[in-house]
């Protein structure tokens, strides 16, 4: 188990647009919890009055993402980002978890949670609901459909099925 290095589990937009630099980048297993369109999203791609949805990662299951390595001297900076990016309104929770490398490795890695106490959580909702705010959904880092579409198409190419996500995007289409 690498317990020196600092990972960074993605299972969302980190997996397209990490917005830090890496020193190594793995498809990863994460048990424990599964991606899901759980929270209601006031920031990047929605807004309180029109809110968007955006994943989260919540108790239960699976999930298959991306592990990123980060250099000793980037360690600081990338926290400091990605605590900047992930926690503007507190919906997540930093945690640290174990993951495994598609080469079998298993790493430590920090990721971020949904907080199911949170106003934003948003749980699981009724399919015509997420179509509606994710249809709706603008924010600072642009419309809530791309967000879905560009997940959806980086989950393709790394290998990953995920019939939910893949019949949202589809109906987005």
């Amino acid at each position: 188990m690498d317990e020196q290095s600092l990972w960074v589990f993605g299972y969302g937009s980190l997996m397209w647009r990490p917005g830090f630099r890496y020193a190594e980048r793995s498809r990863a297993h994460l048990y424990g919890y599964h991606r899901s369109l759980c929270v209601f999203s006031h920031v990047h791609r929605g807004t309180p009055e029109a809110p968007g949805l955006v994943l989260g990662l919540d108790r239960g299951g699976r999930c298959r993402g991306v592990a990123f390595r980060i250099a000793a001297e980037d360690e600081a900076a990338t926290i400091d980002y990605l605590r900047q990016r992930e926690q503007i309104t507190g919906v997540y929770l930093e945690r640290r978890v174990h993951v495994q490398l598609e080469d079998g490795r298993r790493v430590r890695a920090l990721t971020f949670v949904v907080d199911r106490r949170h106003p934003q959580y948003a749980g699981r909702l009724p399919e015509a609901d997420v179509m509606r705010l994710v249809r709706q959904g603008v924010g600072l880092s642009g419309a809530n459909p791309d967000y879905v579409r560009a997940t959806h198409e980086h989950l393709i190419e790394i290998g990953v099925s995920d019939p939910i996500l893949a019949r949202i995007a589809a109906a987005l289409a």
